[in-house]
């Protein structure tokens, strides 16, 4: 018998939305840093990101539609976001304090907690966190899980206490 520590680590199959998610972060960071408008971050994500190879590094294919409802949701509601992650966050966080990154990763999510009610909120966040891990050590990855959870909380509390059924499907990852 396998001592628990020496027991491989699972492995999920890749998830398109996962992949979408991971993308449209990286796409809102790239925005925000460069300024560059919606239509033309998309397009050069769909035209040489999404499921390519870029700089020997192979891209997981990722659903691109989702990938566009991520990104232009976080455009259009940002304006509502951002206060929402503003009074969510701690006192010693504001959010000019935040990095970029870690920022993108935190309106995405809230994007879709918000946005996208036919996914379950545990589902978003857990996905967000898995974008998050991919990036930031544990303090960031637990001021993201602490800020989401509070949301979440807030925006879909008969859902998150468990006396709403999560959305149809909502069992898997999606």
């Amino acid at each position: 018998m396998q001592p628990a520590a020496a027991k491989p680590r699972e492995t999920r199959p890749a998830n398109k939305r996962g992949a979408a998610r991971l993308a449209a972060v990286q796409a809102l960071y790239q925005m925000d840093v460069s300024g560059g408008g919606l239509a033309a971050t998309v397009a050069e994500y769909e035209s040489h990101r999404l499921g390519k190879e870029v700089d020997g590094d192979q891209y997981i294919a990722a659903d691109p539609a989702w990938f566009r409802v991520v990104v232009a949701g976080v455009v259009a509601e940002q304006a509502r976001i951002d206060p929402m992650i503003q009074a969510a966050l701690p006192a010693e966080w504001p959010l000019a304090r935040l990095d970029m990154l870690l920022l993108a990763v935190l309106r995405a999510a809230v994007f879709e907690l918000i946005g996208r009610h036919d996914v379950p909120a545990k589902v978003a966040v857990n996905e967000y966190l898995d974008v998050a891990r991919a990036f930031f050590g544990d303090e960031e990855t637990g001021l993201i899980n602490r800020t989401l959870d509070r949301i979440a909380r807030a925006e879909r509390e008969q859902e998150m206490a468990g006396t709403q059924p999560p959305p149809s499907g909502g069992a898997g990852r999606s």
